[in-house]
């Protein structure tokens, strides 16, 4: 994965938009958003397990803050701060089924967007970047351990803004995350190759200020 040529990438982005975004178009509204979404992170995993059969991790329902800041009217850059607990499974596996008990999952997200409509009251955009994943706070279910190491991933995103008033706009929104952990059981007896990919649906409120 070509991490740093995405970065690389990402920072032209992000210069050129300083630039074309030094005066912006509407002085009415403040260059700050926030957003609070109720979000459903649904794992789209595939596996390789040494031992056979595959991980299953199921949905998790939780809070979401996202940051913004308007280089012009219609592009910005977001950051997305969330948490998530997930119970996670081996199936058909040499050994049986089995619980891996549970982990938490800290992918903080980077993205650039592009704003559609900025004046309507309807506001599409789009928008792309990377994450960084944190495992943490991890029990170990059937097994005496298990690890999962943090990684890089992309990230894709699209949703609306609807207007409220000048300030306030309902959020609806949708981001495809590309997550992937090499995960090691009982000190590496047995290990597993897990893409957990997420679909994360999220619905929510704004303020621009």
């Amino acid at each position: 994965m070509r991490i740093s040529n995405f970065l690389k990438v990402l920072t032209c982005a992000a210069a050129l938009q300083v630039g074309a975004g030094v005066a912006q178009a509407d002085s009415d509204k403040g260059p700050w958003q926030v957003r609070l979404r109720l979000i459903d992170v649904a794992p789209d995993e595939s596996s390789t397990v040494s031992i056979g059969g595959q991980a299953n991790v199921d949905s998790s329902v939780v809070p979401e803050l996202d940051i913004s800041y308007f280089w012009t009217d219609n592009w910005s850059t977001e950051l997305i701060l969330a948490t998530s607990k997930h119970d996670v499974t081996a199936t058909g596996t040499a050994l049986g089924d089995l619980s891996l008990g549970h982990t938490w999952v800290l992918p903080p997200t980077l993205l650039m967007q592009y704003h559609f409509n900025p004046e309507g009251t309807f506001r599409p955009y789009m928008g792309a970047g990377v994450n960084y994943t944190f495992f943490y706070n991890g029990k170990s279910g059937d097994v005496d351990s298990i690890n999962y190491d943090n990684g890089f991933g992309f990230a894709l995103q699209a949703g609306t803004d609807i207007a409220i008033d000048e300030d306030w706009f309902i959020n609806l929104d949708v981001k495809k995350l590309w997550l992937n952990t090499d995960v090691s059981i009982n000190g590496g007896a047995v290990t597993a190759d897990v893409d957990l990919d997420p679909w994360v649906f999220g619905v929510g409120f704004g303020y621009r200020f």
